[in-house]
């Protein structure tokens, strides 16, 4: 079990605040500098077809000048991106785009031919106008998966085309069933440079299928997503609608470097854990300017599910979620957990907007869980009819196996929350820590949950911190004298 932490020992750890902004700063100007600068890639095509400028998009409607953009960006998480040597279009390799003939194998086929360009600054493929049914397909290092305007890719009705694959080894199983699991519709394990873009082209995973079998409880085998990428590196996914996902829609699980931005991602209100996007054991993510609507929580961050996600022990750090709207009426905007046994530590949340959900913000854990959460900081959100706008939560009994550890508690300090506005929110927070491992290092500065009554009480157990100017009157555990501590710094 993971021995409590004081702040010095976790300042040592880099989980200060102060350590975040430093080593955000200190590792995307270089890369960040050159990413404004990049406007096309390459001029040389083994065809005649287009080669289709890949950007970093500040603004979805000015994608031509990302330089009169001047917002706050993570998108340096994301390095230098080779030159595409290679661009070829997937009805080259005999796909038919007319939403019935399975393109499975044309895919397949047309990955495999260009993977031989990767040595060589990789190649790109494009999906033209048209809807293309497929089951699961692979990606490969140094490669652009392009979606032109009007193109949809469409997820196979056949199961079988979404074939079984070993579970995560911080998962130790299935997450909804024992056993393997369903792979994703598009797919990756150890990959580098991957780009997944397109003129606002679509991806559709078709989940109700798979939602049916949820609700029927005839599902076999665990859910896939509808991208997975894992082990891998340099990815970046952007300008592109994503629907109707199985399961959780964007899943990094074991990657480094990975950038999701300007991206639309929709699912039925009421599908059944349709996530937006879960960065999963990953360090160095950036989520930006993304409008999500989904049956789950919008983001979730995670890191492995009980003893196997402890022993695993791969945290989630370095992660920023900035200018995230949308709604979820079952879940979240932003989670925290619950499967984050693997640690989860320096997390930045910002500029969140939410309404019509279940929560706003929400850290969920639980006894056997083990592993900590530490340096969450969360800041300039907005919420709308969000029925609980702040919510720690635990008890929820859900474990892969009997061989779960209850003495493994987890540890959650430094928890800064400031410049929240909630409307109409018909609940006060909900905070509930672990008995036998009290929350602490709580940090609230300037809420204001306005439409709680004042006589409404906060519902407050386990744990310990300090508020300033925050309404309603929150529960005495968290104290009002700030100036003394350290909240008062970060």
């Amino acid at each position: 079990m993971l021995k409590k932490m004081d702040f010095d020992e976790k300042q040592s750890f880099g989980f200060g605040g102060n350590a975040m902004i430093a080593r955000v700063s200190r590792f995307s100007w270089s890369p960040f500098l050159f990413l404004i600068t990049l406007t096309a890639l390459l001029s040389f095509q083994i065809t005649t077809n287009t080669i289709y400028p890949i950007k970093i998009v500040f603004s979805s409607t000015s994608k031509t000048d990302v330089s009169s953009d001047t917002r706050t960006s993570c998108v340096g998480f994301f390095g230098e991106l080779p030159e595409r040597k290679a661009v070829m279009s997937i009805t080259e390799f005999g796909g038919v785009g007319d939403g019935k003939t399975s393109n499975t194998e044309t895919f397949r086929k047309a990955i495999r031919y260009l993977k031989r360009f990767g040595v060589s600054g990789g190649a790109q493929l494009n999906v033209p106008k048209g809807r293309w049914v497929t089951g699961s397909f692979n990606l490969t290092s140094n490669f652009t998966l392009f979606l032109e305007e009007g193109a949809v890719i469409l997820g196979s009705q056949d199961p079988k085309e979404w074939p079984i694959i070993e579970p995560l080894p911080s998962y130790g199983r299935g997450r909804e069933r024992l056993g393997g699991r369903h792979i994703s519709l598009v797919h990756g394990d150890g990959l580098t440079n991957v780009v997944i873009t397109g003129n606002n082209g679509t991806i559709d995973g078709q989940g109700k299928m798979w939602w049916e079998l949820w609700w029927n409880r005839t599902l076999e085998h665990t859910r896939g997503h509808l991208v997975e990428l894992m082990n891998s590196n340099n990815i970046l996914i952007a300008n592109l609608t994503f629907c109707n996902s199985p399961f959780w829609t964007i899943h990094p699980v074991y990657c480094s470097n990975v950038v999701v931005k300007d991206m639309t991602i929709l699912a039925p209100l009421k599908a059944p854990n349709t996530d937006g996007i879960d960065p999963d054991s990953s360090t160095n993510v950036c989520i930006e300017d993304c409008y999500i609507e989904s049956g789950d929580d919008l983001v979730a961050v995670k890191s492995g599910w009980d003893q196997y996600g402890i022993k695993m022990a791969r945290p989630s750090s370095n992660i920023v979620v900035r200018r995230v709207s949308g709604t979820t009426p079952t879940c979240s905007g932003v989670g925290i957990g619950s499967e984050m046994s693997g640690g989860i530590f320096n997390i930045t949340i910002e500029d969140l907007h939410v309404w019509d959900s279940a929560a706003g913000v929400r850290i969920k854990t639980d006894n056997g869980r083990g592993g900590y959460i530490a340096n969450i900081t969360i800041s300039n959100v907005t919420m709308e009819r969000v029925k609980v706008p702040i919510r720690f939560s635990r008890g929820s009994n859900d474990h892969p196996d009997e061989g779960w550890d209850p003495k493994a508690v987890p540890v959650v300090k430094g928890i800064s929350i400031r410049n929240v506005l909630s409307f109409n929110s018909t609940k006060a927070p909900v905070l509930e820590g672990i008995e036998d491992a009290p929350f602490g290092g709580i940090c609230m500065k300037n809420v204001s949950l306005r439409g709680v009554a004042s006589s409404l009480s906060w519902h407050c157990e386990f744990v310990s911190g300090f508020t300033d100017e925050v309404f309603p009157t929150p529960c005495p555990q968290l104290q009002s004298n700030i100036s003394s501590s350290w909240c008062s710094y970060s």
